[in-house]
């Protein structure tokens, strides 16, 4: 395949950064986009320049919002002037990372507008593909570090099946430089995993002792999410990286505080994975 030109909305965050160094090592020219670069999407100023030549964009970007209205207006606005840039540019191709689960949980605001910006890019000009992943292995350090009080946090007892950011970045390369496919099977991690038994591990690693209370109640997911409500299809694609493998990488070191990295919020909001 011959190299091409891909924007990367999002590229300073989780998921944006291995994603550039995906398509990089690929051999592809990528254009970061995000506010460090001059691009405002929410105003579209910086858009028509980052886009110029530009023949495939992924968009990675997210939002801290949880009010419903706030998010979809967002989303709305962000990628509306996406779109609308991407069509004067010529751009062929829009990739946009979303959420397994987006449709079965209702009472999320923020899961209320990731659906806005599904709906946006189905009925938008710029032919597109739609990437639904499961959660990201940091999200329980993420709950952590928003929940904890007086050396407790609250932490809902999930069943998810958690992929690794780098698999969801290679996966995301191999789309943006293919042809559109509309709906991509959800991709997901290898193992169901519990969500609270990931966060005491995780804590372990870097020696947190902070207590974890096992609620639905005060936390960043309600009932709802109770079940198999965030597994993926029976079709999902699998990444290879077990949580294991990604503990054992480099042990203790995670920070949970160093996850509220507000550069690292467009990837990974406790609402979106």
């Amino acid at each position: 395949m011959s190299a091409m030109r891909i924007a990367v909305v999002g590229a300073t965050g989780l998921v944006g950064e291995p994603t550039v160094g995906a398509l990089e090592h690929r051999g592809h020219a990528v254009v970061p986009v995000s506010r460090s670069t001059g691009v405002d999407l929410l105003t579209g100023a910086g858009l028509e320049n980052a886009l110029d030549g530009v023949d495939a964009v992924v968009d990675v970007t997210n939002t801290v919002a949880v009010h419903p209205a706030e998010a979809e207006r967002f989303f709305e606005s962000a990628t509306c002037n996406l779109l609308a840039a991407e069509e004067r540019a010529g751009v062929g191709h829009h990739v946009v990372l979303s959420i397994v689960g987006l449709d079965r949980i209702r009472g999320n605001g923020h899961y209320h507008g990731k659906r806005r910006q599904e709906t946006l890019v189905q009925g938008g000009p710029v032919p597109w593909t739609i990437q639904r992943t499961t959660q990201f292995f940091e999200l329980p350090a993420m709950v952590v570090s928003w929940t904890r009080s007086h050396g407790a946090a609250t932490i809902p007892p999930l069943l998810i099946q958690p992929v690794a950011v780098q698999d969801v970045a290679a996966v995301l390369a191999e789309l943006v430089t293919g042809p559109p496919r509309g709906w991509a099977p959800d991709l997901a991690g290898p193992e169901l995993q519990d969500f609270v038994d990931m966060a005491r591990r995780i804590l372990a690693t870097g020696q947190d002792h902070t207590r974890l209370v096992p609620s639905w109640r005060d936390g960043p997911f309600g009932v709802e999410a109770a079940g198999e409500v965030l597994l993926p299809g029976p079709c999902a694609r699998l990444g290879t990286t077990t949580f294991d493998s990604w503990l054992a990488r480099s042990p203790g070191t995670v920070d949970v505080d160093d996850l509220l990295d507000p550069r690292r919020s467009d990837a990974l909001h406790p609402h979106a994975h």
